[in-house]
């Protein structure tokens, strides 16, 4: 295709050619994370057959739940940073099958302490899959474009949610007895299958690098390579021990934590609010569920793409956080109604899947190299550690009063605590 000035390619080109770089990508690797996350989540499913089943109290519960993260915690950074050195497609394949195999695993848990390790080493599996995929990200997009994608990558987290809630609700009712399994055992082990076939996949589908893409002329590699060197020439590329240190990674953090309490505060607790509605029926559940899920799939894209077209991202974080926290609050003062609870609860979910993927846009504006390797994987393993507190806090509070509602306020003021802290940070660090 001709440029019109020699050495610079037109607007038509460059949109034609990331428009052929997310068709190539974006649709697989979505794919990817919706198995992922309903792997790491569909214990909320399970939850409802499973401690009566195994005789779990809500604090055992909570705290096998959360101990995920602890696992996802030791383990995110040294990933990240071997993903950087080997390269995307080994080492995802190699987390996606593992995890996999794990999660099918669970279905042979019988008592607390095996609850516990199994959510653990599930943990430890799947740690660096999500900041390894924000990282490659920034291997084909430059800040300007990145959040728009981010966005449309972690539209698999609602997705999960409308696709796997009724799957899930359908496996719990009509599969329960087959074969001397429970419901819950059947849906651990059929949902793990996808991990495996895909993980498999990706060792076909992923190119490391735009160099190694043979699906792309050399044309469209400089053009992308060279919008990759102008966005890297505005990052800091710090050592390790820097990156530890860096008073902006530690707000980064903060601000995640606060934003992930309140999606695994839901993602894990959300049929079990919607049962307390007084809908009893698993499948009914998990239609229900589909709903606030529907919603921020939608939400999450235009939101991500007025940011991008605006160059601007705080408040594009700070007012759906906000609105998450309204959504969270209403929903225990709605929680004996099922349609206001409903709506409460989709505004809440919006919210909170709106302010992730546009999260991420302001550390990867920042940080880059082996600095962005690590740094990613600090925040995200942190930020992650609020999937071990919210879980189990919420577990407790929930035995100690009998009711929610309390869990949900702890959730409302971490939503809130993020947004400010969000517009606390210096507009020109972020804002491309």
């Amino acid at each position: 295709m001709s440029t019109p000035i020699a050495g610079m390619p037109s607007a038509a080109f460059e949109a034609t050619t990331y428009r052929k770089v997310g068709w190539r990508l974006i649709p697989f690797l979505l794919l990817c994370y919706v198995v992922a996350y309903l792997d790491r989540v569909n214990v909320g499913f399970a939850k409802l057959q499973m401690v009566g089943d195994l005789k779990f109290s809500e604090t055992i519960f909570g705290l096998g739940a959360g101990i995920f993260f602890i696992g996802y915690f030791l383990f995110e950074v040294p990933s990240n940073v071997i993903l950087h050195r080997v390269g995307a497609r080994v080492w995802i394949a190699r987390i996606m099958i593992s995890w996999g195999i794990i999660s099918g695993a669970t279905l042979f848990v019988t008592t607390p302490s095996m609850f516990y390790v199994m959510r653990f080493l599930l943990g430890v599996a799947e740690a660096g899959f999500f900041p390894g995929i924000i990282l490659y990200l920034t291997y084909w997009y430059p800040a300007s474009r990145r959040g728009r994608m981010t966005a449309l990558f972690m539209t698999a987290v609602a997705l999960s949610g409308l696709i796997g809630g009724p799957i899930s609700g359908w496996i719990l009712k009509d599969l329960s007895g087959v074969r001397g399994l429970a419901g819950w055992q059947w849906m651990f082990l059929l949902e793990a299958i996808p991990s495996v076939v895909i993980g498999i996949a990706v060792l076909l589908v992923l190119d490391d690098r735009i160099r190694d893409a043979k699906w792309l002329d050399d044309e469209e590699k400089t053009l992308l390579e060279r919008n990759i060197a102008s966005d890297v020439a505005h990052k800091e590329d710090l050592p390790l021990r820097r990156v530890f240190s860096n008073g902006k990674v530690w707000v980064m953090s903060l601000i995640y934590f606060s934003f992930v309490i309140g999606l695994y505060g839901v993602g894990f607790w959300l049929p079990t609010i919607i049962k307390g509605t007084g809908v009893t029926d698993p499948l009914t559940i998990g239609l229900l569920t589909a709903i606030p899920y529907g919603f921020a799939v939608i939400a999450m894209v235009l939101v991500g793409r007025r940011s991008d077209l605006k160059g601007e991202r705080r408040w594009h974080i700070a007012i759906p956080a906000f609105i998450g926290a309204a959504g969270l609050f209403l929903s225990t003062t709605w929680s004996h109604n099922t349609q206001l609870a409903m709506l409460a609860l989709t505004f809440a979910t919006m919210g909170i899947m709106i302010v992730l993927p546009l999260f991420w846009s302001m550390p990867t504006a920042f940080l880059g190299g082996t600095a962005a390797a690590a740094g990613i994987a600090m925040i995200n393993s942190l930020g992650n550690l609020a999937g071990f507190v919210g879980p189990y806090l919420i577990g407790f509070l929930k035995d100690t009063t009998q009711s929610t509602n309390s869990g949900m306020f702890l959730l409302t003021a971490f939503m809130v605590l993020g947004g400010l802290l969000t517009l606390m940070v210096p507009a020109r660090i972020v804002n491309r």
